[in-house]
């Protein structure tokens, strides 16, 4: 899997309605431990906070996973509340209103997420 950072002046192109939580890892120790990891790699996150519980959020392009019909597929890590919060676009799709709904790749989310956890491990030296 191969993660490629969309920094802060980017983020608006990556926007997309259909970035949902895969999962929350309630581990206060873990999501700062990550959060400093990926300032040290990458800086500045890709979006400013949003409210008082969530101080960072990188988000990459994931290139080599087919997210069909999406022609890209989405990835972030962020804290919330003290969690670890992993989120994608994986399994969704915008329809012609512009909501998200389920794509025929939805039932594979959880063995994504494991993928993903997985890869995120591997990267930056930790342990979930």
């Amino acid at each position: 899997m191969q993660l490629e950072f969309v920094p802060v002046e980017d983020f608006y192109f990556e926007l997309t309605l259909a970035v949902k939580t895969l999962e929350e890892i309630e581990n206060p120790e873990l999501a700062k431990q990550i959060g400093q990891i990926l300032k040290e790699r990458y800086g500045q996150c890709s979006t400013v906070a949003a409210a008082s519980q969530n101080t960072y959020n990188y988000v990459f392009q994931v290139p080599d996973v087919d997210n069909s019909p999406f022609h890209r597929l989405v990835v972030s890590i962020a804290d919330w509340g003290n969690k670890l919060r992993l989120s994608s676009d994986y399994g969704w799709k915008l329809n012609e209103e512009h909501r998200a709904e389920k794509s025929d790749r939805f039932s594979g989310r959880d063995e994504f997420n494991q993928t993903f956890k997985t890869h995120i491990a591997e990267v930056l030296g930790v342990t979930f």
